[in-house]
Order: C-alpha cells, then structure tokens, then sequence
C-alpha cells in the first residue's frame, strides 16, 4: 500500500506546483509506480517534479505506466526523473 497510499494522498494536492519525492530503496514495484504516476497527473498545477525511484523494484510495466501517466501533466515544464535499478528494462516509452 505504501506509494499507492503515498499516491492518493498526493492525488488530492490539486494546487500543488513544485514536488521533490526521494523514495529510493522502498521495494517500489510496477502497481506502485503507476498509481504514483495516476496520483501526479491529478496534479494539474504541477510544474516541476524531481522523482528519485533508484534501486525500487519497477520493471517495464510500472515504468510504462509512469510515463504515460506523466504524459498527462500538461502544465509539467521540468522534470527530474531517477529509475537506476538493479535489473531495469523497459520497452515503450
């Protein structure tokens, strides 16, 4: 439950604009990162994300579903995105 709760709590922020989340090391797995992903495009004043997922446990399906929900922040001008793990690989972005 831990970023899929993280992520609706997030989801309710609608005015928030700057986030810095650094959750490396928290056995994040695809499910995780793809509602966390869901939950940031509710943001829709978000304009600067930094996202540390380093060494979390997301494979092709969590990162795809990331990008593409990220995709949907239209007001997003910059972002830092962190995905370095141990077995990474993705197909579709």
């Amino acid at each position: 439950m831990g970023a899929l709760g993280l992520g609706s709590a997030l989801a309710n922020c609608i005015n928030l604009s700057n986030l810095t989340l650094n959750l490396d090391e928290n056995q994040i797995g695809d499910q995780g990162a793809s509602g966390l992903g869901s939950a940031l495009a509710n943001c829709i004043n978000l304009s600067n994300l930094t996202l540390n997922l380093d060494w979390n446990q997301i494979g092709d399906e969590g990162a795809s579903g990331l990008g593409s929900a990220l995709a949907n922040c239209i007001n997003l001008s910059n972002l830092t995105l962190n995905l370095e793990q141990k077995q990474f690989i993705c197909f579709g972005l």
